[in-house]
């Protein structure tokens, strides 16, 4: 019988893979970034864009599907994939990450947890079978374990998380039955090493098809996340996708292919696009800047994406000053495509043994755009 789920490493350069992740609506070649739909739309793009950008792989998320418009209603719609016209994989989340950072927490224990919507205050549990159960009925590719999410600098907490995440990721094992979907474990431990080599250990022992890092980009310095990258991938699956959660600047994406990531999902491209920034191979820039009232150039010379290459900043730059919301959708595709362009680059230059010599270069001009390393 054809395996549903399989990784196949293709290229190998340091830590930096380029891979093929198969699942049952197609391949993902790694490295790759996914582009958030939280609730089942990435904001202001629709699919047909996103195909022409190069999407391999949308992120939803189960938090804010499970409240709107509820698990049960995109089951009897056909789930995800015939609810939202999107005919490539789909990863969804736990809601772990939403239930600690949105809800009103009223009670957390090994069992479960107890929050308040922050839609109108209703109050809802989430246990490690809930989790699983409502992925199930969403129908994605990819889904995640359920986990607690801590303050990165707290010790104690992190140590009391742990337990609880690794418990909570036996059970997801144990309720998951959909075997045309994949589960991820997922690794935590705050800013502390020795306790994201415990949870690297112990997760990769679980044997998961593909692994995560969560806990990361949430108010750390930019060198402990690297730090605790490095740490975590030399303790994981060398033969399973390693999924870096939450992060997305083009720096932050070279640094993390660098040191052996596979996959990226940030919100970051639309929402620096709904506050007027578009996204540079180093940084980014402020649109509404008076200095672009009469610039010819696109966004970023040599860009290839629908926007640079029919509209220039002038005119990006009245649309944003005018309130019109053309300007975010057209930063969105923008900012959207440097990120795949990018990771399809890193991947070509592993596929053609000249990533060290590409990421040289990167680093380079990174920091001589004031790029902090």
């Amino acid at each position: 019988m054809k395996q549903l789920f399989s990784f196949d490493l293709q290229a190998v350069e340091g830590n930096a893979r380029a891979g093929i992740f198969s699942t049952p609506h197609g391949s993902i070649l790694t490295p790759t970034f996914a582009p958030v739909g939280t609730q089942a739309a990435v904001k202001g793009v629709t699919p047909a864009q996103l195909h022409e950008i190069k999407a391999q792989i949308l992120l939803a998320n189960t938090y804010h599907l499970y409240l709107r418009p509820g698990a049960e209603v995109i089951a009897d719609m056909g789930g995800l994939h015939n609810f939202m016209n999107w005919d490539k994989p789909i990863l969804t989340d736990s809601g772990g990450f939403q239930v600690f950072s949105l809800g009103e927490i009223n009670d957390i224990n090994d069992q479960g947890v107890t929050f308040q919507s922050h839609l109108d205050g209703s109050s809802h549990v989430f246990t490690p079978e809930k989790a699983v159960k409502i992925q199930e009925q969403l129908g994605a590719d990819i889904i995640m374990c359920f986990d607690e999410c801590p303050e990165p600098y707290d010790r104690s907490y992190n140590e009391s998380a742990l337990s609880r995440t690794h418990e909570w990721a036996k059970r997801c094992q144990e309720a998951h039955t959909r075997k045309d979907q994949a589960l991820f474990g997922i690794v935590q431990g705050g800013i502390f090493p020795d306790l994201r080599v415990q949870s690297s250990q112990y997760i990769a022992e679980l044997d998961f098809p593909g692994n995560a890092i969560g806990g990361l980009s949430v108010g750390e310095k930019k060198s402990e996340m690297l730090e605790i990258i490095e740490v975590v991938t030399k303790h994981l699956p060398e033969n399973k996708p390693r999924y870096l959660m939450g992060v997305g600047t083009p720096l932050d994406i070279v640094q993390g292919v660098y040191r052996g990531i596979d996959l990226f999902d940030c919100v970051n491209p639309t929402r620096l696009a709904r506050h007027k920034a578009a996204f540079t191979r180093y940084g980014r820039i402020n649109i509404s800047g008076k200095i672009y009232e009469k610039d010819p150039r696109p966004l970023v010379e040599d860009c290839s994406c629908y926007t640079c290459q029919n509209f220039s900043r002038s005119y990006i730059r009245h649309l944003v000053k005018s309130k019109e919301m053309l300007a975010p959708i057209l930063l969105s595709i923008h900012n959207l495509h440097i990120l795949i362009d990018l990771t399809s680059e890193l991947r070509s230059a592993l596929m053609s043994g000249t990533f060290g010599e590409f990421t040289k270069t990167y680093f380079e001009n990174a920091q001589l755009n004031g790029c902090s390393l």
